[in-house]
């Protein structure tokens, strides 16, 4: 137990330093690329820092833990909205650009809408291998949406990022030596997690949806806190949209075609929690004034999650 204990701690601590570098190594390419601030927040960062997820969903589909895998994303995409932005928001209010109001938000909102729909369709309670390919085929449109926006937008966005002056060679070894960190790191989190889980009787949806999507989203939180007090807001809400979209259509489109997703008992709570704080944030967008979250939204999103944490944490649930 002990043991189990200290291999999800190592576990965490390498799949964030994981994640950093190639968040470093990625964004020194796309620079290099004349890729502008909000695409790099919605791909390269948003990538980078969802890789956590992807490597932690991996390992537990070919492990057959798919219960976990599903609490991973939907703690992840939970955490992101309500947890991060509310803690982003609080620090300093956020501005949204035309193209995350009118595109990537509704396109999240969609995106934990069609989980549910996927989840509801199937009577034995699974996510298909079918429906996972048809997560990926949305992924692969939305890439290519987000190729044409860096094609048209260039590094004219007024956005400036902070990135290390790092030579192609150098970032290429920092993407390498991240995506080492993360396969170790994700391993470790995976076995710990899992045995953790059996070793007190708790169910893998439950460690997934605590323990480990707000550990896998760490540097979601990380990277949104930092670049919205340099003045960069445009990165810290095209990280989380852009990492929620990933999330569902990446993520859960391999974690399912690897291996069909259970959908666990009590997991319907999370799944309409899911939606409900994608459409507050397209709520909040849409309602206040120039497209920003203020402070006091900020921590509605922060209260909000707080009561879903004790709301699992004491066993209730909304159906």
């Amino acid at each position: 137990m002990i043991l189990d204990i200290i291999f999800l701690i190592a576990g965490l601590i390498v799949l964030i330093y994981g994640a950093n570098m190639l968040v470093d190594g990625g964004s020194a390419l796309a620079h290099k690329l004349n890729i502008s601030a909000m695409v790099i927040g919605l791909t390269i960062v948003a990538f980078g820092t969802s890789t956590p997820e992807l490597v932690v969903n991996t390992l537990s589909s070919v492990k057959g833990s798919s219960a976990l895998a599903l609490g991973n994303i939907l703690g992840s995409n939970i955490f992101n909205i309500l947890a991060i932005l509310g803690i982003t928001a609080i620090f300093v209010p956020l501005n949204v650009q035309r193209t995350t109001t009118w595109v990537e938000v509704p396109l999240a909102v969609f995106a934990a809408v069609l989980i549910l729909l996927m989840a509801d369709e199937n009577p034995q309670g699974t996510i298909s291998r079918v429906e996972g390919i048809s997560l990926l085929c949305f992924f692969a449109v939305f890439l290519l949406y987000t190729f044409m926006l860096a094609k048209h937008g260039g590094a004219g966005n007024g956005e400036e990022v902070v990135i290390k002056p790092y030579s192609i060679g150098k970032a290429i070894l920092f993407i390498l030596l991240g995506l080492a960190g993360l396969i170790i790191g994700g391993r470790l989190l995976v076995d710990g997690a899992v045995n953790i889980a059996q070793s007190l009787g708790i169910s893998e949806r439950i460690i997934g949806l605590t323990i480990v999507s707000i550990g896998t989203s760490l540097p979601e939180l990380a990277t949104s806190v930092i670049a919205a007090r340099k003045g960069n807001a445009d990165i810290a809400i095209g990280n989380v949209v852009g990492s929620n979209i990933f999330n569902t259509f990446l993520i859960l489109g391999i974690s399912a075609t690897i291996h069909p997703v259970e959908v666990p008992p009590g997991s319907w709570t999370d799944l309409i929690v899911n939606i409900l704080a994608a459409g507050l944030l397209f709520l909040f967008i849409f309602t206040g004034k120039g497209r920003k979250i203020s402070r006091w939204e900020g921590t509605i999103f922060l209260v909000l999650y707080m009561a879903y944490l004790v709301m699992l944490l004491t066993g209730h649930t909304l159906f």
